[in-house]
């Protein structure tokens, strides 16, 4: 299994947040099925992030394609050769 990176542009637009709450299920089930690593969204902005585990590009749009926020989207797809956080350490030792 490969890791992606997308970069997410979208416009926001008066029906864009009409769309939100079924996109927000829809991520929730992917970070539940361990498909996104992680997702990150700046309204300040209008960027998001999401790192997304698959074999190839395609099947990484694939993924995208079935968002309800797709329609908003302009993005890019990079295949990662390093993805690490803290998430991926062992807890630290805290001597009580």
């Amino acid at each position: 299994m490969k890791t992606f990176l997308v970069n997410i542009k979208f416009d926001f637009t008066k029906d864009f947040m009409d769309y939100v709450p079924e996109h927000r299920t829809y991520v929730n089930m992917l970070i539940n099925t361990n498909v996104i690593e992680s997702y990150a969204v700046s309204m300040e902005t209008h960027r998001s992030w999401i790192i997304i585990n698959a074999e190839t590009k395609e099947e990484v749009e694939k993924i995208l394609v079935k968002s309800t926020l797709y329609q908003f989207w302009t993005y890019e797809i990079d295949e990662l050769f390093v993805y690490d956080s803290q998430n991926f350490r062992l807890p630290k030792l805290e001597l009580n």
